[in-house]
């Protein structure tokens, strides 16, 4: 009797469970096929999109494929695939067309197609922008390694440009990202290897390191009033063999490092004199001479020597060089080296002096990003004209015939990036001279474009800082930005420090900040266009003009910017936009109508 009871008991939770399960497939009749819901994905709820199998085809019969001319909009054909209803269009086409990216990886084991809409990188802050912190996310950034700066220059060792210019020409901008990289770097990286050669305490050991390559050439140590320490006397021939084909000369030290490959000294020639530097490409084991002679050449390649001109170096100061970039640089020159050279493949091999002078503190070391930053803010002080700008001297054109700028002209985010870096010089230093040169590059923006300087006025209504102070106006938007920062970066150290700006000056930074942050709120959707944006207003400033669409890169700046600023201004427009751009990024689209 027991087991006749369970027995229906059975069979009765089975029909229910065969009724509920068909149930609810039956429900799922009218709900979107996977297949479809990747066509189009705005039929899927977010958690469904996540959650896609590998293989969308999985299950489905094999069906046969065929060759089938696509005619693209009436105007040309395209080979494409047939598959039963679905129609493939090659992605090498689909590429150029809609201009996203995509390539082929492989995902434990399998073959996966990576599909982006956009080629770069959103940086959300991780914490309120400190003027003092880290600058953007310029810890990424590598000026000196781009194609458009030629050199770091041996005499005052900042970029030089080739940017608008094959000659080659300082540009402030680009040398205030050189130093706020290298200031952002020394901030996140860990500490540097330094392995020292020659120091004051340890000199009668350091000699003993040394060798003469010649009879004529001698080292010995003395003690020198200036530095206050015995230092390294070298005297030998100022000629050196180019052709490296005769007997060697000079003093040389063995180094024979991989990894450490910024060399840093302190010298002081008393007659003509240079340095040689040679390194080995461990891949192919060629010899390379990186040379640095008292002139002012910018840089040169013969044979397989380098040679940099690092100035007049009679009087004590301190030489520190990357050699690695000091060599990609000159390799460049040489038309027969058409490949680029791998960090890890390159290893110094010894440091010879020719001439007569003193060495003292000499060393090596992986990074040195402080004294590469301080030689950009010394030059920013130093180059500063009595404007209180860093006149660029190049030709610029935006448009031809329509917006161009003669050399000598200012730049509002060259003015903004440069005092970026002199206010965080002045915290790392407390010297005055920082403080002093940022307060005066403020000057151009009470100039406006048309006379000379960088002010631009929308609709004789909101002022704009001009990158490009052409005029009809440009307003270009990232320049813009970089201004406010360095604006607000003044005003923050006026703020904080007291009796380091007058009343007057704090007064100032805060009007020209705040009225540049009405204007940025006021006019930022003006740069939409709803799947990105403009580089500029040109199309708003010059009848007929299209839109300057933004490269991808530009437009991650737009957004790495706002949100930067969004940190440090409540105001959710800053957000907002941030969020919808980067939305863009992602293939959205703004609804129409």
């Amino acid at each position: 009797m027991t087991m006749r009871f369970n027995l229906k008991l059975f069979l009765g939770l089975v029909i229910i469970a065969v009724f509920f399960t068909s149930f609810s497939w039956w429900g799922r009749c009218g709900t979107p096929q996977l297949a479809d819901s990747r066509i189009y994905p705005d039929r899927v709820d977010d958690s469904a999109q996540n959650n896609y199998p590998h293989d969308i085809q999985a299950g489905k019969p094999h069906q046969q494929s065929e060759d089938i001319d696509c005619l693209i909009n009436d105007d040309y054909v395209v080979n494409c695939r047939r598959e039963g209803e679905e129609v493939y269009v090659p992605f090498g086409f689909i590429e150029k067309y809609f201009e996203v990216y995509g390539k082929v990886s492989t995902v434990n084991g399998r073959d996966r197609f990576d599909w982006q809409h956009s080629y770069s990188k959103v940086y959300v802050p991780k914490r309120t922008y400190d003027p003092r912190d880290i600058f953007m996310s310029f810890e990424n950034y590598n000026v000196e390694i781009r194609d458009r700066v030629k050199c770091i220059s041996g005499i005052d060792g900042v970029p030089i440009s080739t940017q608008w210019g094959p000659q080659g020409y300082f540009y402030a901008i680009q040398i205030a990202q050189y130093a706020l990289s290298h200031y952002s770097k020394n901030m996140t990286e860990k500490e540097p290897t330094i392995v020292k050669y020659v120091d004051g305490a340890n000199v009668e050991e350091n000699i003993k390191q040394w060798r003469a390559l010649d009879k004529a050439s001698s080292l010995t140590v003395m003690y020198d009033d200036d530095r206050r320490e015995s230092v390294l006397r070298f005297s030998s021939s100022d000629v050196v063999d180019m052709t490296q084909t005769g007997n060697p000369t000079g003093l040389a030290l063995k180094l024979e490092h991989v990894n450490d490959l910024i060399i840093s000294l302190q010298l002081k020639f008393t007659s003509n004199g240079s340095i040689s530097v040679s390194v080995k490409l461990r891949d192919t084991n060629d010899v390379y001479v990186i040379r640095y002679v008292q002139s002012s050449t910018v840089i040169n390649m013969s044979g397989n020597t380098v040679l940099y001109g690092i100035g007049n170096r009679t009087r004590w100061s301190r030489l520190t060089r990357d050699l690695f970039t000091d060599l990609q640089k000159g390799l460049l020159l040489n038309n027969k080296f058409s490949r680029k050279v791998k960090l890890k493949n390159v290893k110094i091999i010894s440091l010879v002096m020719h001439g007569n002078g003193l060495l003292s503190d000499v060393h090596l070391s992986t990074t040195s990003h402080l004294a590469f930053f301080f030689n950009a803010a010394e030059w920013l002080v130093t180059n500063q004209d009595d404007n209180g700008g860093w006149p660029i001297d190049v030709k610029r054109t935006l448009m031809p015939g329509v917006m161009e700028l003669k050399p000598g002209w200012y730049s509002g985010m060259a003015q903004g990036q440069a005092i970026s870096t002199l206010t965080r010089a002045f915290w790392k230093t407390r010297d005055r001279k920082f403080v002093d040169s940022a307060l005066k590059a403020i000057r151009l923006f009470h100039v406006p474009s048309e006379k000379g300087g960088i002010v631009a006025m929308f609709m004789d209504k909101y002022v704009w800082y001009e990158e490009y102070p052409t005029t009809p106006s440009s307003f270009v938007l990232n320049g813009f930005i970089y201004s406010l920062l360095g604006l607000y970066d003044l005003k923050y150290l006026c703020e904080t420090i007291q009796d380091v700006c007058s009343p007057a000056q704090v007064q100032q930074t805060l009007e020209l900040y705040g009225t540049g942050m009405t204007s940025l709120k006021t006019l930022l959707p003006l740069y939409d266009t709803g799947c990105g944006t403009t580089y500029d207003l040109r199309h708003v400033t010059v009848p007929g003009s299209a839109p300057n669409v933004a490269r991808w890169d530009y437009h991650t700046t737009h957004i790495n910017q706002l949100l930067m600023l969004a940190t440090v201004d409540d105001s959710p427009i800053l957000k907002e936009v941030a969020t919808r751009w980067t939305g863009y990024m992602k293939g959205k689209r703004a609804k129409h109508n």
